[in-house]
């Protein structure tokens, strides 16, 4: 059993959970970033960086709510330098493929840790029963403010899974790994498969920017993580990211699941029941 400490941030969220649910099951030593954590993190108050970062000598950095909202890579490339500081070894990325902000971020952090590993993401499967669209999944209608493009959706658990490896094997140092999906799905031929596993119709169809933005806000979303999300939506899904990418088997030896398998089992655990 390893003793190493490994800090992940974002530890509650949908990708930190499942990182160090599999890093204790490793037998690592994982500290958990978040503001609800003790001791606790927020990756907007530098003054709760240091004590989170005490005996840690790897870090799973995953900035919240998006690096590709104003102010990430600052952020991030001033607590990497925190953590090269404090002793940290090694550091994994999540970061946003196709995404102009997610990529100053990566840059500025290897700026840091030359042997930076990055987890470059497509749209995570996991949105449509874990996040923002899980409330339109249940009222029957998905809606996108951009056209309906095809998009590799990245099953969550896989991404995990490398996380995880990446952060306590030696053999990734350095490594971009873009995970995707193995295959690309519009919105609507996703939503379909949804509603099938779901056991009820779900639709997908365009409405103008400011209507999204709106329903979102309309359903609890700060008024600035609906903007953000807006625009990073607009940003990525123009069809830049339609091809599949191979980072899941290159560093797992195993293709990545696909959309299908994921919406069975979120079906079968009843997250879509009405």
């Amino acid at each position: 059993m390893t003793t190493e400490h490994v800090l992940v941030t974002g530890g509650t969220g949908m990708t930190g959970r499942r990182v160090t649910r599999l890093l204790r099951e490793r037998g690592t030593g994982v500290r958990v970033g978040s503001r609800s954590g003790e001791p606790r993190f927020d990756w907007h108050e530098p003054s709760t960086w240091d004590a989170v970062l005490e005996g840690v000598t790897s870090v799973y950095l995953c900035y919240h709510p998006d690096l590709a909202f104003p102010g990430a890579s600052e952020a991030v490339a001033a607590f990497a330098s925190r953590a090269a500081r404090s002793g940290v070894r090694r550091a994994v990325l999540l970061s946003g493929r196709g995404e102009e902000g997610a990529e100053r971020a990566e840059h500025a952090v290897r700026a840091v840790f030359p042997d930076l590993t990055v987890l470059r993401c497509s749209v995570f499967a996991q949105d449509f029963s874990e996040s923002f669209l899980l409330g339109p999944v249940l009222e029957g209608a998905v809606t996108l403010p951009v056209p309906d493009v095809a998009e590799p959706f990245v099953d969550l658990d896989d991404v995990a899974e490398v996380a995880a490896r990446v952060l306590t094997e030696d053999g990734h140092a350095g490594e971009l790994y873009e995970l995707t999906g193995p295959r690309a799905l519009t919105f609507t031929e996703a939503t379909r498969l949804v509603g099938e596993a779901a056991g009820h119709p779900v639709a997908c169809r365009q409405v103008p920017p400011e209507e999204f933005t709106a329903d979102m806000v309309a359903a609890g979303a700060p008024e600035e993580l609906a903007h953000g999300l807006t625009e990073l939506f607009r940003e990525i899904l123009d069809g830049r990211n339609a091809g599949p990418a191979d980072g899941v088997e290159k560093a797992l030896g195993r293709p990545a699941a696909d959309f299908t398998e994921y919406a069975r089992r979120a079906g079968a655990s009843g997250v879509w029941s009405r």
